[in-house]
């Protein structure tokens, strides 16, 4: 039976079936050849999966999102972050990083960054005399910080099948996400050096001043979302209603960039994109389900111990794997599914649940500008109209800083780690 579901969930994987259609099916198919408990419980398992406290979060961070990038939010990020980096070389490419970083401390979705920024810096860049592969390659990328700086859907959906602090790992994202930044950023400078990219003109104090003024209350947003976390003023799942809360009032009272007949538009777009994310987590929850049923996890578990006898050779066949589940699967769907096989052995080993959660995370993000299913990859392809066989090739050196950062996060436990234990 447990071979069943891994062979039927591969052949509608190929098949092109959605993700959530094709863990529901398998799930449905190996209950009822196998008749391992009354069909009714599929529905139940499905509902009870998505029937929980943190999760609610989600929908309210992804509305906050949409809120975000109509409100006005994104286009004064990139501002003040030219004024900061625009002069340096290579400036163009290390401000769509910089924003991207500030844009997910507060949309917390990669696909969602990738949007709000690059509509903005990939025709900019195009225009200064960047390859558009390029451009759309580092838009890309950068945009996957969205899902590992806190606060981040994937961290929550974690945090919640490892059955650990949200806010503890929301912390532990923060000095990896920082890190990540800091590598684009340099590969940013040495490649506009390379090829000859100036930076734009150097920004007075003053510039910098009103740049900062006008993305004042967008730069507050994530102070005010992850102080009331951290300082327990509220839960991640109070802070996405409050982020809701502070981005309606900003785009539609203050930035006056969100007009009252745009507001259905936008929350049809977060309901459907809520939609999709739980209907992934609700059938994932049910195919995990199946497989604690079969004792898969502990079959593995078992096999792994056995054959496995070193800590480093586990954590790199762990990266091997979810590098892999990466290209094929949604991360949502991979951390619902990975996390009940792979957290009992890596807690064996010795790991912390945490440090295996910003593997995992590291991992799944670079999974989302990796073909043939990054949907960085697909965004930042539509905005810079090149095709996405053209841009596989420009994002392989991206793919390898993030390789090399990930090693150090797999082989330095401490930049996972520390961060939580100062709370």
């Amino acid at each position: 039976m447990a071979l069943l579901l891994f062979v039927v969930l591969l052949v509608l994987f190929i098949l092109g079936v959605p993700i959530a259609f094709s863990l529901g099916l398998a799930s449905a198919i190996t209950v009822w050849q196998g008749d391992l408990m009354p069909m009714l419980i599929i529905a139940q398992q499905f509902i009870a999966s998505v029937n929980s406290f943190p999760l609610m979060a989600i929908p309210f961070f992804i509305l906050a999102g949409y809120l975000m990038q109509s409100g006005g939010i994104s286009r004064r990020l990139v501002d003040f972050s030219n004024t900061l980096v625009g002069s340096m070389t290579g400036g163009l490419a290390m401000v769509a990083i910089l924003t991207s970083l500030f844009f997910a401390a507060i949309s917390g979705s990669g696909a969602a960054t990738t949007a709000a920024i690059g509509s903005i810096l990939i025709p900019a860049m195009v225009a200064k005399g960047y390859a558009s592969d390029y451009a759309a390659a580092n838009q890309a990328a950068s945009g996957a910080l969205g899902v590992i700086i806190p606060p981040s859907i994937p961290l929550i959906l974690y945090a919640i099948a490892a059955d650990v602090s949200v806010g503890d790992m929301f912390v532990a994202g923060v000095l990896p996400g920082l890190m990540l930044a800091m590598t684009l950023v340099v590969y940013a400078w040495f490649y506009a050096r390379r090829h000859h990219h100036g930076g734009e003109a150097r920004s007075s104090l003053g510039d910098i001043l009103r740049a900062g003024r006008k993305a004042l209350l967008a730069i507050f947003m994530p102070m005010i979302i992850l102080g009331g976390i951290y300082g327990g003023v509220f839960t991640p799942t109070e802070a996405a209603v409050v982020a809701v809360a502070y981005s309606f009032v900003v785009g539609t009272l203050v930035y006056r960039e969100i007009r009252w007949s745009e507001l259905p538009s936008i929350f049809q777009q977060a309901a459907v994109m809520t939609a999709v994310v739980l209907s992934i987590i609700g059938a994932a929850g049910l195919y995990g389900r199946i497989l604690q049923s079969l004792r898969v996890p502990s079959m593995i578990s078992d096999f792994v111990m056995g054959a496995i006898d070193s800590p480093l050779l586990f954590i790199l066949l762990v990266n091997l794997l979810l590098l892999i589940a990466g290209m094929f699967i949604e991360a949502a769907a991979a951390i619902l599914i990975f996390v009940p096989i792979l957290l009992p052995i890596a807690v064996s080993f010795g790991f912390d649940p945490i440090h295996l959660g910003i593997i995992m995370v590291v991992n799944l993000a670079m999974g989302m500008f990796t073909p043939p299913v990054g949907l960085n990859l697909f965004v930042a392809s539509q905005i810079a109209r090149v095709g996405v066989a053209r841009l596989t090739w420009s994002i392989l050196p991206f793919v390898a800083l993030v390789l090399l950062n990930l090693l150090l996060i797999s082989l330095l436990p401490f930049l996972s780690t520390w961060l939580p234990t100062l709370r």
